[in-house]
């Protein structure tokens, strides 16, 4: 169990925040599957701020989800907390602020890991949002800007004295992007030094690694980012290469049912290929059929033909 602040966190094995991804839908599927808390994509301050219902839709979840943490980004700081204020109505149990998004759109205009260039005033905007906040407040950075400026173990310091109550930390620089290995002996570097939760993301690929990469960086949690896309599974110890074709499609199936009483059922099933890609990845049963999966807008003719080759499997057994 993990404490972070006044929330308990039921596991240390979680779905990290995946802009375009990491919808409400997908959590909960996470969730059910075992990944302990839930992060919404996240949502610019700027836009929560005007008050845009586009902005607060990221912010939707079903209590299923919770613990649930509110993830935002911008680089203005009365922006942030006037933000994180406002979004502290819709009941999160922690708010995190993101200095770890490497897109240029994002960091080049100061936000995202564009922070960890100003260290002390990220600490600031941390400081500010403690006050104005009766809940957790948490932080999510990168290694540094580039390899010239790897400044983690000033920027979680300083973090640290201005109140974060947990850091979670991906192992490669802006520069990096997704580029390269994730450096884990930085992460337990900060680890080592911090008295706060620290969790460790990047290039985790199953639940084995999760285990070996905490053992070894001693971090209280680790986050699973993309190997996690059509793969739920990750969180409990299940490998997927082991589940029979019927396990596979009752849990996309379920996950498209979610996709549909949020999104409807045209743009949730659009919003599904993402993750159908991966669901039905290497799966023979489906192979003949799965350009016209990824090309279909109608759920129902999904679920048939999905049905369809179930059926024959069990035939054929």
């Amino acid at each position: 169990m993990i404490r972070i602040g006044s929330v308990e966190i039921p596991g240390w094995l979680a779905m990290s925040p995946m802009a375009g991804i990491s919808d409400s839908p997908t959590r909960t599927m996470a969730r059910r599957y075992g990944s302990a808390f839930s992060y919404t994509e996240f949502v610019s301050t700027d836009s929560l701020a005007v008050g845009s219902k586009k902005a607060l839709s990221l912010l939707r979840f079903r209590e299923e989800e919770r613990p649930i943490t509110f993830q935002i980004f911008g680089n203005k700081l009365e922006i942030i907390v006037d933000a994180a204020k406002r979004i502290r109505e819709l009941n999160p149990d922690i708010i995190d602020l993101n200095m770890g998004c490497p897109a240029r759109n994002v960091s080049m205009r100061g936000s995202g890991v564009g922070l960890l260039r100003k260290p002390v005033y990220a600490g600031k905007i941390i400081e500010e949002m403690r006050k104005a906040l009766d809940i957790p407040v948490t932080a999510k950075i990168r290694l540094g800007w580039d390899d010239s400026s790897r400044n983690y173990m000033e920027v979680s310091r300083i973090l640290e004295e201005s109140g974060v109550m947990a850091i979670s930390v991906h192992g490669r620089t802006r520069e990096m992007g997704y580029s390269g290995k994730a450096d884990w002996d930085a992460i337990a570097d900060i680890k080592s030094e911090r008295k706060v939760p620290i969790f460790g993301n990047g290039d985790v690929s199953s639940y084995e690694e999760a285990v070996r990469r905490k053992e070894e960086s001693k971090v209280d949690g680790v986050l699973v980012g993309r190997n996690s896309i059509g793969n739920p599974w990750i969180f409990t110890n299940i490998k997927k290469e082991d589940l029979s074709f019927e396990e596979i499609v009752s849990t996309t199936l379920s996950h498209l049912q979610l996709m549909r009483e949020t999104f409807g059922d045209k743009y949730g099933l659009i919003l599904l290929r993402k993750h159908l890609v991966r669901y039905i990845q290497s799966r023979k049963e489906v192979e003949p059929k799965r350009l016209e999966l990824l090309k279909m807008e109608d759920p129902e003719k999904l679920i048939q033909i999905l049905r369809e080759a179930q059926n024959s499997l069990s035939l054929v057994s």
